[in-house]
Parts: structure tokens; C-alpha cells; sequence
């Protein structure tokens, strides 16, 4: 028996191969492994503001100029409170987050977390749910954004790209130039090396807010106080469905939790930068909302597609300041491409390193120290996906994704603190075990109000990895390999 917060013993210290279906990875072994790769090592350059940008990047975006303008006429002028619903949720994950990335600083994110505490099949599990959830979003995002280019061009040069090269197969076009091209950019970017892209995020981010704050400076002088009654003409419930759909604009808040083998303090900085990033966020959401539905009545919201450029044009009466909003948005949505694609990266590398992914994507780069390589098919395929691909529900299942990952996350901080009690922990997630219990309980119910074609796809995404695993990970497996060697090696000591 191990004395009570001694650690497990490591994989090379197993007398016998692990059962593939329960093997963990020990917390000790995660974090000693910590930025190395193939051929060479992550670079720690990452201060507290760059992770909480890097958050920031991959949360601020399509949720609030695309979001809104549905969730609107669903929760009516009560659509703040729907916010404020739907970060309450995310918040409970992101103690737990916060706590796990204190205590396990390194850059696989949920999925170390699950590998530590759950075992090699839940990690992967957990990681292929993060593949969908980066990956496809990326996608997603990558579309919107040559919406915003579209009507930035319209209102500045008075010319749109043609429909042909700005939608793909079977949306009337033949190739969205326009997505393909931002997810090329920040492949460039991400290429120069950790500590130049996130200089190039902390502008971007930057930019972003600013454009927020103009909209809510503006859009006050607007304000009339007649819109905002009555607050719920929809009901209570009306606020709840609203908070389903709003989820998906906290879904990146742990991008943070992608950057553990890159941050030069991470057991200090990455719970502050999560918890920080959600706080500004929030904020953000909650104050862009009540002045929106303060200058504009929520039933004009239904079917406006660019509700805060038009609130802009309403309150000021020149389309100048749209115009500045268009251009905001094409730099905001660009900076959730761009942080997404890192998470993704991160991700990636560190399932490779474990052997469940080819070892291509843990290959890093000597000069930059980034995994050149994953960056570039990463990049490429969500590239040509967001080119020549309708996403269609796909899109949708990226809420699922990571509704499940956040609840496996819940999981995982109460079993570490019961298996590893004297750890430490430089964040402790307050009134446990009740937040996490709580947390789990919220992501399983948003994930239970979404519709059944979104749960078909999760299934056949689901299904897909486990043929992977199951055919190619589960054999090539680093722990397989070590624990395997180690029989031999028994066997052939009690043979002599």
C-alpha cells in the first residue's frame, strides 16, 4: 500500500503491462515530461497577461457579434441575465480547471487531466472530444469571419467577393477563399514562434475590446429605458434556452490550460489567467447585451444577422461607425482563429508524445521551438474543411464536445483529491466537493437540451475515435510500450 500522499509509482516501475482500458499516466510522469518533444523542446516564454490573452483570443468573438443576435429574441430584454446563466456554468468548470491546471501545468489540457485520473481510454476519449471542439470550431469561426470581411469591404470599397469563391460546395459556391485565407495567416503566425504569436494575440484582443467598449459607449447615448420592459415577455424558461445557446460563447476559456508547457510561471499564472479571462469575458457579454437591448427593441433583433452594426448606424446615424464595427469584428473573430489554432496544436502534441497520435505531431522545431509540423497539417485541414465543407450540424456538436470534456474535468478534481490529497495545489476550488459536483451536473444538463441531430453526430464522431484507438493508439501507447518492456524483462529475471 502507498503512505497517504505518496506519489504512484511511475509506468516503467509496473511489474506487468497495465489493462490498456485503466492504465493512468502519474502526475509526476505528466509533469516531467513537460515540454519535451521530438527532437528538441517548448519554449517557456508565456507571462500571466499572455495566457489570460491567449483566453481572452479563443472565447471573445463570434459568441457576441453573431450570438446575440439569435439568443435576443428568445430570452427578450432579459437576454443579460441568459449570460450571466451561461457563464455561471462555465465558471463552475473553470474552478476546476483553474485547481487541475495549478496542479498539472502541462499542455494536453483535459485530456492529462483524465489521463492522470481516469485512465487512458477516458483521456482519449476526452482528447478526441477536444479535436472536434478546436478543430471544427475553428472551421465555424473561419466562415463567419468572411461574412464580416464581406460587409467590411461593402461598406468601405462598396465591392463584396463573389458568392462563388465565398461559400463552399453546396451553399451556392465553390470554395469560401475568404475562411481559407485567415486560416492560412495564422498559420504564418503561429509559425514565428510561441512568444511572437502571442504578442501578435495580445494586439488582436486588444483591438477587440476597444471596438466592444465603442459599442457600449455609443450604444448607450441610445438607451431607452421602455425597452427594457417587460423583462422576461417570454418566461423564466425562455432565459434557460437562451443560456444553452449563449454556452457556446464561453466555449475557449481554457484555451490557458493549452499553454502549461509554454508559461514561464504555470503552477502561479494559469488559474489566474483562466479565472481572469472568464471574469472580462462575462463582463464584456453582460454589458454589450443591456445596452444593446436598451437602444434597440428585442423583437427587431429576429433575423438580424449584424445587430450591433445596425444599433451603430440607429444611434449615430452615419455608417461609419458600422463600418468601424465590421472592421472589429473581421480582427475579433481572426483572434479566436488564431487561439483556437494554438489550443489545437498544444492538444495534439501532447497526445502524440504519449504515442496515441503519430509522433509527426510532436516533432518541434529547433529555432522556434513550436511543433512546426502539427501546426501546418492542423492548419491545413481545418483550412480546406472551412473551404469545401458545409459544416452543417457538425458545427453544432462542437457545444457537446466540450460540454463533456468540461464535465470529465469536474471528475477528474475530485478524484485527484482524493487519491492525491497532500498534493499541492497552488488554486483550490472552493465549497468542494459541491462546485465540481454542481459543474458536472450543468454540463450534463446542457448537453441533454441539445437536439438529437447533434447527438447522432457526437456519436459518430465518438465511434470513429474509438476505432482509432482501439486499432492504433491503444498499441502504440507510450505506457503499452513501457510496461510491455518491463514484463519482458521480469519474465526474463524469474527465468534465470
Amino acid at each position: 500500500m502507498l503512505d497517504q500522499g505518496q506519489a504512484p509509482p511511475l509506468a516503467s516501475e509496473s511489474p506487468r503491462p497495465l489493462n490498456p482500458l485503466l492504465r493512468r499516466k502519474p502526475v509526476e510522469q505528466l509533469v516531467s515530461e513537460g515540454g519535451q518533444g521530438e527532437g528538441g523542446a517548448l519554449k517557456r516564454s508565456l507571462t500571466m497577461w499572455q495566457l489570460t490573452m491567449i483566453s481572452i483570443g479563443a472565447t471573445l468573438g463570434t459568441g457576441i457579434f453573431v450570438v446575440l443576435g439569435e439568443a435576443t429574441p428568445i430570452a427578450g430584454p432579459a437576454v443579460w441575465i441568459a449570460f450571466i446563466v451561461a457563464g455561471l456554468t462555465a465558471l463552475f468548470s473553470a474552478l476546476s480547471y483553474a485547481e487541475l491546471a495549478g496542479s498539472i501545468p502541462v499542455s494536453g489540457s483535459s485530456y492529462s487531466y483524465a489521463y492522470a485520473t481516469m485512465g487512458e481510454l477516458i483521456a482519449w476519449v476526452c482528447g478526441w472530444c477536444l479535436v472536434l471542439e478546436y478543430g471544427v470550431s475553428v472551421a465555424a469561426v473561419a466562415v463567419g469571419w468572411g461574412q464580416y470581411l464581406n460587409e467590411l469591404l461593402d461598406g468601405t470599397l462598396g465591392i463584396t467577393i463573389p458568392q462563388g469563391f465565398s461559400a463552399p460546395l453546396g451553399e451556392g459556391g465553390y470554395i469560401n477563399m475568404p475562411a481559407l485565407v485567415v486560416v492560412l495567416l495564422c498559420m504564418v503566425f503561429l509559425l514565428r514562434g510561441t512568444k511572437e504569436s502571442a504578442r501578435i494575440n495580445s494586439i488582436m484582443v486588444g483591438i477587440k475590446i476597444v471596438t466592444l467598449v465603442i459599442f457600449i459607449v455609443i450604444g448607450f447615448m441610445g438607451i431607452k429605458a421602455g425597452n427594457y420592459t417587460p423583462l422576461a415577455p417570454l418566461g423564466v424558461t425562455a432565459i434557460g434556452t437562451a443560456a444553452s445557446m449563449l454556452f457556446f460563447s464561453y466555449i475557449g476559456f481554457d484555451a490557458a490550460s493549452t499553454a502549461g508547457e509554454e508559461a514561464k510561471n504555470p503552477k502561479r499564472d494559469l488559474p489566474r489567467a483562466i479565472m481572469l479571462s472568464l471574469l472580462i469575458v462575462t463582463a464584456l457579454y453582460c454589458l454589450v447585451a443591456v445596452v444593446a437591448v436598451g437602444a434597440m427593441p428585442w423583437q427587431d433583433f429576429e433575423g438580424s444577422e449584424a445587430a450591433l452594426a445596425q444599433i451603430m448606424e440607429n444611434v449615430t446615424g452615419n455608417a461609419f461607425w458600422s463600418v468601424v464595427l465590421a472592421a472589429g469584428a473581421v480582427v475579433a473573430i481572426a483572434s479566436v482563429v488564431f487561439a483556437v489554432l494554438y489550443g489545437q496544436t498544444r492538444i495534439l502534441f501532447a497526445m502524440a508524445r504519449d504515442g496515441l497520435m503519430p509522433k509527426a505531431f510532436a516533432k518541434v522545431d529547433e529555432k522556434t521551438g513550436t511543433p512546426k509540423a502539427n501546426t501546418i497539417i492542423v492548419c491545413l485541414f481545418c483550412g480546406l474543411l472551412a473551404a469545401f465543407i458545409p459544416l452543417g450540424e457538425l458545427a453544432n456538436a462542437t457545444s457537446i464536445g466540450t460540454l463533456f470534456a468540461f464535465g470529465l474535468v469536474n471528475v477528474a478534481v475530485v478524484i485527484l483529491r482524493y487519491t492525491r490529497p497532500d498534493m499541492n495545489r497552488t488554486f483550490k476550488v472552493a465549497l468542494f466537493p459541491a462546485t465540481p459536483i454542481v459543474g458536472f451536473i450543468l454540463c450534463a444538463y446542457l448537453m441533454l437540451t441539445l437536439p438529437g441531430i447533434t447527438w447522432l453526430v457526437f456519436g459518430g464522431w465518438m465511434a470513429v475515435g474509438l476505432v482509432i484507438y482501439f486499432f492504433y493508439g491503444m498499441r502504440r501507447s507510450s505506457l503499452a510500450t513501457v510496461a510491455a518492456v518491463t514484463a519482458l524483462v521480469a519474465e526474463a529475471a524469474e527465468q534465470k
